[in-house]
């Protein structure tokens, strides 16, 4: 019987939630690859398929001979010495007697990037599915594991691999013309309501491999506008990093005289390793660009010229990436306590909305959207601007070009608390009003690219 035609609307559901998590053109396996038509539809520049079933793979060959298909008749003995972008585990991990050992077994098979995508049946809609293979709507299964949303983390995490991001989808399977776009695309999103989906998606990456910090050359680009009086202290204060640290001002047309400024102190400190750039473009975006463009250090950073968050607090994020807690190292100063007037009281209610909007939107904990302190590496960054077109050059802080940019590559985000402090010189560039408005058009834009697959 052709399952796949009998619940074609859910299937193509899948493949819509799948691709959106895996770029087409990666090296892509497939455990559980049933007849294939999942990996075919991820567009792999090279992809493999694995499943129990005889049958199955021998029709996966037929309907799609450029990709290799492997008949495993026992996974928790199987083993693949190739090494693989993307793996996608689709509805199957409930079927296996040792799921801790399959998924151990399969990080021969994970370099250090390689993502892990597990769709799985949540185990509320047991009853539903097992009347539906009673009656001939669903295959049959002879073995049949129902696991909740914490036993696929915990299995995960005794196999050695980090949960980046989790996700639910799919509401109403079964295609009702106007319903089943309205449950799918509306009410299975939101809170409460999205824990009754069928079918729940996590991404993982292989447990985080240390990184020596003494191997590690880091970039720390200071975007500055009328920030003269901030310049000394900021290369009095940005500490040593890695092997070596390159500091980068970005300046944006000051009138205060803040170019010159810096010239001033690199003639003041030739021990160090300064640049000044030009901008030519507007914004904190374009300045961050500007100087990720021309750093040369594997690790990069932003240090806001204001000093309201302390360059002292650098070494956390130098450590927090080279230990392997995570690629998108994102600064929060809703944590500590702040300085008297740090941050207007409006400022601070807005962060924390935006905060909790940005979490839901992403699948990643975003508790302060709009710190200025970051990092990730050179490489991440590079395949960030090299699919910026997705979402689109909207950004005038930076913070959102990257944030968004990191979740679409399924980085491993993790947050480092900040002293947050009062300014000491010059004035905010921020307008609460013009600039929520823009954070408002963000959420859209995350809305759509995201989360509305």
């Amino acid at each position: 019987m052709d399952w796949r035609k009998r619940n074609l609307y859910y299937y193509r559901w899948l493949e819509r939630i799948a691709a959106s998590a895996v770029p087409p053109g990666l090296r892509v396996l497939q455990v559980g690859c049933e007849t294939g038509h999942l990996l075919h539809a991820l567009k792999p520049g090279y992809g493999v398929g694995v499943d129990e079933d005889q049958e199955n793979i021998a029709r996966a060959r037929v309907l799609f001979p450029e990709l290799i298909f492997i008949h495993a008749p026992d996974l928790g003995e199987f083993v693949l010495d190739e090494k693989f972008d993307a793996i996608v585990i689709s509805n199957s991990i409930g079927r296996w007697s040792d799921i801790e050992g399959v998924l151990q077994r399969l990080q021969a098979c994970c370099a250090s990037e390689t993502r892990v995508m597990v769709a799985y049946y949540s185990h509320l809609w047991a009853p539903i599915l097992r009347l539906g293979s009673l009656v001939g709507l669903r295959r049959p299964r002879a073995y049949e594991n129902w696991l909740s949303h914490d036993d696929i983390r915990n299995f995960l995490h005794l196999a050695d691999y980090d949960v980046i991001r989790a996700d639910s989808h799919v509401l109403l399977p079964v295609y009702i013309p106007l319903i089943s776009a309205f449950c799918n695309r509306i009410l299975s999103l939101l809170p409460g309501l999205r824990h009754l989906n069928l079918v729940s998606f996590v991404t993982a990456r292989p447990a985080g491999r240390t990184i020596s910090e003494d191997g590690l050359s880091v970039s720390v680009i200071v975007p500055c506008r009328n920030e003269k009086g901030n310049i000394a202290q900021a290369i009095a204060r940005i500490p040593r990093l890695g092997r070596e640290t390159e500091i980068i001002f970005v300046e944006g047309n000051s009138s205060d005289g803040t170019a010159q400024e810096i010239e001033r102190q690199i003639a003041l400190n030739p021990d160090k390793k300064i640049t000044l750039l030009r901008q030519e473009g507007v914004g904190k975006g374009d300045a961050v660009r500007r100087g990720f463009a021309a750093a040369q250090g594997d690790l990069l950073m932003i240090q806001d010229a204001d000093l309201t968050a302390p360059p002292e607090d650098l070494p956390k994020f130098v450590r927090a990436f080279s230990s392997g807690k995570g690629e998108f190292i994102n600064g929060s100063r809703l944590i500590y306590p702040m300085e008297k007037e740090a941050m207007r009281f409006l400022n601070l209610v807005a962060n924390k909305f935006f905060g909790l909007l940005f979490t839901w939107l992403l699948g990643q904990r975003f508790k302060d959207t709009l710190c200025g302190t970051k990092a990730l590496s050179r490489r991440h960054y590079q395949g960030i601007a090299a699919h910026r077109s997705y979402f689109g050059d909207f950004d005038p802080f930076g913070d959102f070009d990257l944030i968004f940019g990191a979740v679409k590559q399924n980085l491993k985000v993790v947050e480092v608390p900040v002293r947050y402090k009062a300014r000491t010189y010059g004035a905010t560039n921020i307008s609460r009003f013009k600039h929520g408005l823009l954070l408002l058009r963000m959420s859209w834009i995350a809305f759509k690219k995201i989360k509305w697959v």
